[in-house]
């Protein structure tokens, strides 16, 4: 009987296995795909509802001070948050073309920590001020799922008259999103109610760092019990990796972002604990090495002194 070439093609192995590796192919790089994608919509996402500028409490009245409120700084150690204020008259408290200076001299209030008075001369523009205000109601040691509460009081006068006061507020802080409210009085004062949260991209590094750190220790403690097991001695490179690997992780923990000090939730998650296991894993492979190392040794000179 003759074998044509089509009919070796078709039972050929290699024939077989080439369709499996297109269809391989084409579903890691569909994964690739759906995750690069996945990860632009989160950056879209987070990009979108991050240092969104608010209006609170805008009052009806046509002369009011507009008080542009820039959260730049949160810092959880010194629980305060830094604000950046610049005043803006509107309606007849406005004086020349520009709109930014004011027609008479104003006294703004913010109270804080400490209590912080901005004054604007009559004629003048009212300088920008940095503004610090005390946060609580939360834990740094929390990390990464700390979240934190500010308030703060505004209030505006024109010798003994009160000035209605409107907010626009911004945060700009990369490592915490503010979730403000406002609340106007009676007399054109407003009460500023925030809350303050990681954000999205720490939440997600945090986690990450806490699966790698799990991962690479239960990687040494894998190779550990191997080792163990075959008696194979000091293997050099081994070792190598599972002492650089217990000093990665201290250079992993230190990159976590907003420097969360030592104690904090992520290191009794995952970092205190992986540090232990890749410091048992390899002491225990290391002593194992050692005395399979002696025993072989013995074995070698015991072989050469017999006849």
């Amino acid at each position: 009987m003759q074998v044509t070439t089509d009919d070796i093609s078709a039972t050929s192995p290699v024939a077989h296995r080439a369709p499996r590796h297109r269809w391989r192919f084409a579903v890691v790089l569909a994964m690739v795909v759906a995750l690069c994608g996945g990860g632009i919509g989160l950056y879209l996402n987070e990009r979108n509802t991050r240092e969104q500028t608010r209006e609170l409490a805008i009052p009806t009245a046509q002369d009011w001070i507009e008080l542009d409120v820039t959260a730049q700084d949160v810092d959880p150690a010194a629980q305060q948050l830094t604000l950046y204020i610049t005043p803006v008259p509107h309606g007849r408290l406005a004086a020349g073309a520009d709109g930014q200076a004011f027609s008479r001299p104003v006294e703004i209030t913010v109270t804080g920590t400490p209590r912080t008075t901005i004054r604007a001369a009559e004629g003048e523009s009212a300088a920008p001020q940095l503004v610090h205000v005390g946060m609580y109601d939360g834990t740094i040691t929390d990390y990464p799922f700390d979240r934190y509460r500010m308030e703060a009081g505004f209030t505006a006068t024109s010798g003994a008259t009160p000035v209605p006061v409107g907010l626009v507020v911004t945060d700009t802080d990369p490592f915490f999103v503010l979730r403000p409210q406002a609340t106007a009085g009676a007399t054109g004062t407003v009460a500023l109610d925030a809350k303050i949260t990681r954000s999205r991209s720490t939440f997600i590094l945090a986690w990450f760092m806490i699966a790698a750190m799990w991962a690479i220790a239960l990687a040494v403690l894998g190779a550990a019990e191997v080792l163990y097991r075959k008696r194979e001695g000091l293997v050099w490179p081994s070792l190598g990796w599972m002492a650089a690997s217990l000093f990665a992780l201290i250079g992993m923990r230190n990159a976590a972002p907003g420097s969360p000090p030592i104690g904090s939730l992520i290191d009794y998650l995952a970092f205190f604990w992986a540090e232990g296991i890749i410091a048992a894993s390899l002491a225990c492979t290391a002593w194992c090495g050692i005395r399979t190392e002696h025993r072989q040794r013995r074995e070698r000179e015991a072989a050469a002194d017999q006849p």
